[in-house]
């Protein structure tokens, strides 16, 4: 390998972005009385967002998991799961408490819960089962889906390691399936009847994920393929395939779930073959703590924001501006506060419980 795996700071950036879009695609229809249009349209594409996590997800899990499977095969199966639920799991059950509490609330003040708060489903959620194709709609925390499809990818992660070995695979081998997972999305929805990305959740979300995810994996192969000699032709070529397709599907002449997912895995490929440019906003110290922080942004905002319409907001759907800012500076505190007092010491406590990890090839 020629590309030395030193810290990806620049997808750590990305990361911190892409959870403030999904922020504001949450928020928007309480403030898109005053927004621009522009900004209005570009927040209500925020869902795509999640498919940026996925192929995240599987770049990162392979760079960091990939040797550790191939040195111990099936042997290292339980401590990886242990690994990833103690990374995932105690921040979303922290918040699904407090979901509760909320829900319970609202039930003895008189006030409806609708659909949002279905008991019998709260035991799906904690064991990260909810969008297993076993409910029909969104509920409780709604951002939590993509954990659970998530959960089903690090299950099967092991089976492209160690049974579909893409490592072997030539380049052009590689590149083809990227393609042919693209290909495999777009087919899914359009037999689910059309729409975007964002479309049919509780029925798509899982398989939305499983290949974003694989994609992932596939980039970060390449990515450790590349020399530095080869990586600046390399880099442009994927930039190029992110600004075609960009292109098509911002002029209308190719749907959101063809061109989304290949501009996504061309962004990704080219930022992890520029992270060292000395330009690179993304690098910026801000823009990687938001990275950092932002599976507590994620997985805390949604409840955040029903918090605080509660408290702060007379109409919903009318949002002030300085109203926006307040809840904008609450959340990004307390994203900082879950993530140094839940998430990462929850993350500690889990990991080591339960099985005896092995001292060598510990990856974090």
């Amino acid at each position: 390998m020629t590309v030395a795996r030193a810290q990806l700071d620049g997808l750590t950036g990305l990361r911190g972005l892409a959870a403030w879009l999904v922020v504001f695609y949450h928020i928007q229809s309480g403030i898109g009385g005053w927004m621009p249009p522009l900004a209005g349209a570009a927040f209500a594409k925020g869902y795509l967002a999640v498919d940026l996590f996925f192929i995240l997800s599987g770049f990162v899990i392979w760079l960091n998991y990939a040797d550790w499977f191939t040195a111990r095969g099936w042997s290292g199966y339980g401590p990886f799961l242990q690994k990833r639920l103690a990374r995932i799991w105690p921040l979303h059950a922290f918040v699904l408490v407090l979901m509760a509490l909320l829900g319970a609330a609202l039930a003895l003040s008189g006030r409806p819960t609708g659909v949002d708060y279905p008991w019998s489903e709260l035991p799906l959620h904690f064991a990260l089962l909810q969008n297993w194709g076993f409910t029909d709609t969104l509920s409780w925390n709604h951002p939590a889906w993509s954990i659970s499809t998530e959960f089903g990818a690090y299950i099967a992660f092991p089976l492209l390691v160690l049974v579909a070995k893409p490592d072997r695979w030539h380049t052009a081998g590689l590149i083809a399936a990227i393609i042919g997972l693209c290909a495999l999305i777009d087919g899914l929805f359009i037999a689910a009847g059309g729409g975007g990305l964002g479309s049919d959740i509780p029925g798509l979300g899982l398989l939305r994920c499983l290949c974003q995810f694989a994609i992932g994996c596939l980039l970060c192969i390449i990515w450790t393929r590349t020399s530095q000699q080869q990586a600046p032709r390399i880099a442009t070529v994927a930039a190029l395939g992110f600004a075609v397709m960009s292109g098509l599907w911002y002029a209308g002449a190719m749907d959101e779930t063809r061109a989304f997912p290949l501009a996504a895995a061309s962004l990704i490929l080219c930022l992890a073959l520029c992270d060292g440019a000395r330009l690179n906003l993304l690098r910026w110290r801000p823009i990687v703590w938001l990275g950092e922080i932002s599976y507590s942004t994620y997985l805390v905002h949604f409840l955040a924001w029903r918090v605080f319409k509660l408290l702060f907001v007379s109409d919903a759907a009318a949002v002030s501006p300085l109203q926006t800012v307040f809840f904008i500076a609450l959340l990004l505190a307390g994203s900082a506060i879950s993530y140094r007092l839940i998430e990462q010491p929850g993350r500690r406590f889990f990991a080591g419980i339960a099985l005896k990890r092995p001292k060598a090839m510990t990856p974090a």
